[in-house]
């Protein structure tokens, strides 16, 4: 039996809310628009770009969505050309976690609006590359809560939904693993409230990682 943990990146492996809110106000700047307020951009962390942006910018038409994602891509990567990127620090215990659920035998990936590129970095960055066997962003992806990358790292596993969990901060997490009939567990540390994630379904929220390998090995 195949085991699966799959992780959320923004708001659950690292804390990036201060690079993605520099970026998006960039981009909205260059479009001369009025950034949202940074409570709004946290919102929609982990959604992929141009449904973000969409939320952010209702009223806008498709095309200036995907203009403004464009917008948005070039600045993060200037910042992090030129270094001026905050640091993206892995939440407390999340190290921990990832090395005690590996050496219980369990297959770890992440499912992430991230870019390919983007997700490369954190890992790399971080040390953990090693650790996952499957990475699914948004890249290749419908933007969460559709099941589609959860779905394409549960068959890249090996696993089952029935042996697969789904760990994120967003009630975009917790929706996508319901429709991928896979455990959703919320993290507190995140973007969105508790009370939205156990809306969601989630059948547990934590509040810190190190309680992570326990709750997953009473599933």
């Amino acid at each position: 039996m195949t085991r699966l943990a799959v992780f959320d990146c923004d708001g659950t492996l690292v804390d990036s809310q201060a690079n993605i809110c520099r970026a998006m106000e960039a981009c909205f700047a260059e479009h001369r628009l009025e950034p949202p307020g940074r409570e709004a951009i946290r919102r929609i962390v982990g959604l992929s770009l141009v449904p973000a942006i969409a939320q952010l910018l209702p009223d806008a038409e498709a095309g200036q969505h995907a203009a403004m994602a464009d917008a948005y891509k070039q600045a993060f990567w200037r910042m992090r050309s030129d270094r001026s990127l905050d640091p993206e620090p892995l939440f407390d215990g999340v190290a921990e976690a990832i090395e005690t659920l590996y050496a219980a035998g369990w297959q770890l990936g992440v499912a992430t609006g991230k870019s390919d590129r983007g997700l490369s970095h954190i890992l790399e960055h971080h040390g953990l590359t090693h650790r996952f066997v499957t990475l699914q962003t948004a890249d290749r992806h419908p933007s969460k809560p559709h099941p589609a990358m959860l779905d394409a790292a549960i068959a890249e596993a090996g696993a089952s939904p029935e042996t697969t969990a789904m760990i994120g901060d967003t009630s975009f997490d917790i929706e996508m693993a319901v429709a991928a009939g896979a455990h959703p567990i919320g993290v507190a540390w995140g973007y969105h409230e508790a009370a939205e994630l156990h809306a969601a379904g989630a059948r547990g929220v934590l509040t810190h990682a190190r309680d992570l390998p326990a709750l997953l090995e009473a599933l």
